[in-house]
């Protein structure tokens, strides 16, 4: 099962602040034991929102809103995606992190083929960077 570990903002990410050495070193150690354990698959910090825009969708309308945006609870400061065999097993992995007071939400993500049924490769509806193909 794979899934997202979204780690939240801050008022400190909020603000730039970043990890000391000594946490971001024992960080890309937890890391590395996640990576040697075939665990993790990818992860990465996020700049604050005041580098970000949200979207807001509305049919055909589109509204873009400049960070930073106020709601803290509301925004992710990092992610990883962690390939497990269940949602329970993702505990004992994260226990070992060395944060001391961030809090973290586990997603599974939901597989491409309970989505939609694929387009196979050479269809005619498969789109392109430059457009319908």
């Amino acid at each position: 099962m794979k899934v997202m570990v979204l780690v939240k903002a801050t008022p400190d990410s909020e603000a730039g602040v970043m990890p000391t050495e000594e946490i971001l070193t024992a960080m890309g150690h937890f890391n590395e034991e996640l990576v040697k354990a075939g665990v993790m698959q990818a992860g990465e910090g996020l700049h604050p929102s005041s580098k970000g825009v949200r979207v807001q969708f509305s049919g055909s309308d589109r509204t873009v809103t400049d960070g930073p945006f106020t709601e803290t609870k509301e925004l992710v400061a990092g992610f990883w995606i962690w390939q497990v065999t269940s949602i329970e097993e993702r505990s004992p992995g994260l226990s070992a992190a060395p944060f001391k007071t961030v809090k973290s939400k586990f997603v599974p993500f939901l597989p491409m083929t309970t989505l939609a049924k694929p387009l196979p490769l050479n269809s005619k509806h498969r789109k392109t960077a430059s457009g319908p193909k």
